[in-house]
């Protein structure tokens, strides 16, 4: 599965490299060196703006993700599965990365996680997230504020 938090760089043409222990993973665990690049969900920041990212989901797991969504196993609405196809499948790009490990992130994905330079991968257990190392930073802020995970896990 993944995990960790591993920094990056995108250069002028939106190349980046993946994490060598990601790629790993990929074939590894998932048996499958493609992937699914969508957006993530957003994050209330709590001043009125939300921290956008990327999900990046190894092509078994997105089938699986995508046959819940067409199926509407969630029960909602028509409308509101209008807007779950439109932000989750509608952004989808499908990609492997090349033999030096680097991967394309499109125009478009990379203008809605404001992905310019600096970017982290971070390890989300059956998929991992990309997102620019500021907006993370404020993501982790506002989840300190909103979930203590030592309550929870009881650490």
């Amino acid at each position: 599965m993944f995990s960790g938090e591993n920094p990056s760089t995108i250069d002028g043409k939106g190349r980046t490299s993946i994490p060598a222990k990601f790629r790993e993973v990929l074939v590894s665990v998932f048996g499958d060196e493609r992937f699914v690049v969508t957006k993530a969900t957003p994050v209330d920041l709590g001043d009125g703006t939300y921290g956008r990212g990327l999900s990046v989901y190894p092509l078994s797991e997105w089938n699986e993700l995508e046959r819940k969504i067409n199926d509407n196993e969630q029960g909602l609405p028509t409308s509101q599965l209008n807007i779950l196809k439109r932000q989750i499948l509608g952004a989808k790009e499908e990609s492997a990365a090349d033999k030096l490990g680097r991967v394309l992130l499109t125009p478009a994905l990379r203008l809605h996680a404001g992905l310019e330079r600096e970017i982290l991968f971070v390890g989300m257990g059956n998929r991992f997230d990309v997102w620019s190392r500021e907006t993370y930073r404020r993501v982790l802020e506002q989840d300190e504020k909103n979930f203590p995970v030592d309550n929870v896990l009881g650490i």
